[in-house]
């Protein structure tokens, strides 16, 4: 049987299309894609996940927790995949699901995570750190911001005429967007 796979955004959604097409090409096989929630409404990542059937929610930081679980529950949920969602769960939240809650990160951690590493910040970190290799994590969430057990990591060359973003966009394109689908088959299938 399926695992039953919710999906936070706060964004774009371009992790969660990733997941939606994987799931629609045979990659992502032992799990299946039931519920989207957002931390804000109106963001594309809504839109994503309604041309794709995908029952989908917005619920403002104020409250999401109590109805992020709620929704949980409701649905079944047995994993939470964490794409450019933009909000530090709390420990309390995390303890209902241990080893349930998977994030993607845009570095290879433990480089250029924790609190404040996120979005173009992450990219700018290495560029003026110098390293010659970047990529992304796969990772369990726990209480430790970017800390949780390493599932997953692809790495990518960092070009000496690198900015932030052309580092971000060859990151996205060349890790996240392969890992995190191959991250979720791999948790979804034990």
């Amino acid at each position: 049987m399926k695992k039953r796979v919710a999906v936070f955004v706060s964004g774009g959604g371009t992790n969660l299309q990733v997941l939606l097409d994987a799931q629609a090409n045979g990659i992502l096989q032992s799990g299946e894609i039931v519920l989207v929630i957002a931390s804000k409404p109106g963001v594309f990542a809504l839109e994503r996940a309604a041309k794709a059937g995908v029952p989908n929610f917005a619920i403002p930081r104020a409250e999401f927790e109590e109805k992020a679980l709620a929704l949980l529950d409701e649905h079944r949920i047995d994993f939470i995949v964490l794409a450019g969602f933009l909000t530090i769960l709390s420990e309390n939240f995390i303890a209902r699901y241990p080893n349930k809650i998977i994030n993607i990160h845009p570095a290879l951690l433990p480089s250029f995570g924790g609190p404040g590493f996120y979005g173009l910040r992450v990219h700018e970190a290495a560029l003026e750190r110098g390293v010659k290799l970047t990529g992304a994590t796969v990772h369990f969430v726990n209480e430790v911001c970017d800390g949780g057990p390493i599932i997953a990591q692809k790495a990518v060359d960092v070009l000496p005429d690198d900015t932030p973003e052309t580092l971000q966009r060859r990151v996205m394109e060349q890790a996240e967007w392969v890992l995190l689908p191959q991250a979720l088959e791999m948790v979804c299938a034990k």
